[in-house]
């Protein structure tokens, strides 16, 4: 099939958007931080589903010690912290302007890896760079998006947007770590998740407040947000996304990837009646355009 690649890509910034406008609405219903949990569960089950499809076994034994570090760390750098950050940043600025501050986990990636890694930044890395935070910067500082009246509340959320995708870029660079030698995706991605759910299960057991956590549940609407985000986002967003670096270049997979920004301008405008202006507009594509020049190296 021709271009399936590119519209597997497509498809996988189709379910980052509507994972982050289920997550934002579950999160003003429950918090944050309760989405962030039950949905590392669903998503945890649901992996083990699809990897006894994939691999014939529900999860991938043997795996080296050293693995299962590095994996289990990315987990909790990117999946608890990172996206307990983002997820806040949901509901305090909305779906769209947060998921435009993840155009930044390129940028963190590239800075950790050559402080980590000794990866060098070559000059149109550089300019990526400076491009992308240039776009973000013109469009976060217009006043119409900043609502003003709730001026501290929308600083909280930049913060905790560009703070998810730090965190992003930290999981990353360790699953990297632990994919090292061809690791499978999808059994990383279950080791990952396997190990944030327990880490942050256990949390809320000792803190007495998992019955809480259940009970939350009760609000049907919003356990259907949170399980469609977790099916949608986790599970087979990852798939789309494999089936699209498969079938295409990486480079081509990872902007087409990252165009939730883009497709969140006319969902926000439509469903959450956000006045959309042009400066924000042209200041994503802008972003967008810096992020790619990264994606292309």
């Amino acid at each position: 099939m021709m271009y399936q690649g590119e519209l597997a890509a497509i498809l996988t910034a189709l379910c980052w958007s509507f994972n982050s406008i289920v997550f934002s609405k579950a999160g003003s219903r429950v918090g944050s931080q309760t989405v962030n949990h039950i949905r590392l569960w669903i998503a945890m089950f649901a992996l083990l589903i699809v990897h006894r499809l994939f691999f014939g076994a529900f999860f991938p034994f043997p795996i080296e010690d050293w693995r299962i570090f590095y994996l289990a760390i990315s987990g909790i750098i990117g999946l608890i912290i990172g996206d307990g950050l983002l997820f806040e940043s949901f509901v305090l600025i909305g779906p769209r302007l947060s998921m435009l501050l993840m155009l930044l986990t390129p940028i963190f990636g590239s800075m950790m890896a050559w402080i980590a890694l000794g990866e060098t930044l070559q000059p149109i890395e550089i300019a990526g760079i400076f491009i992308t935070v240039a776009g973000i910067g013109w469009v976060i500082s217009d006043r119409t998006e900043q609502n003003v009246g709730r001026p501290k509340k929308f600083a909280l959320g930049i913060l905790l947007g560009a703070g998810g995708a730090a965190g992003q870029a930290g999981g990353l660079l360790f699953s990297k770590m632990g994919m090292e030698g061809g690791y499978s995706a999808v059994s990383a991605s279950l080791v990952r998740i396997s190990a944030a759910a327990l880490i942050m299960g256990a949390f809320f057991f000792l803190k007495g407040k998992m019955a809480s956590e259940i009970n939350k549940m009760k609000d049907r609407k919003a356990f259907a947000q949170i399980l469609s985000g977790s099916l949608v986002g986790p599970v087979l967003g990852i798939i789309l996304s494999l089936v699209a670096i498969a079938n295409t270049q990486i480079g081509i997979a990872s902007t087409l990837m990252s165009l939730a920004p883009i497709i969140l301008i006319p969902v926000s405008r439509i469903f959450f009646k956000e006045k959309i202006t042009a400066r924000a507009i042209a200041g994503t594509l802008i972003a967008m355009a810096g992020a790619t020049m990264l994606f292309f190296l």
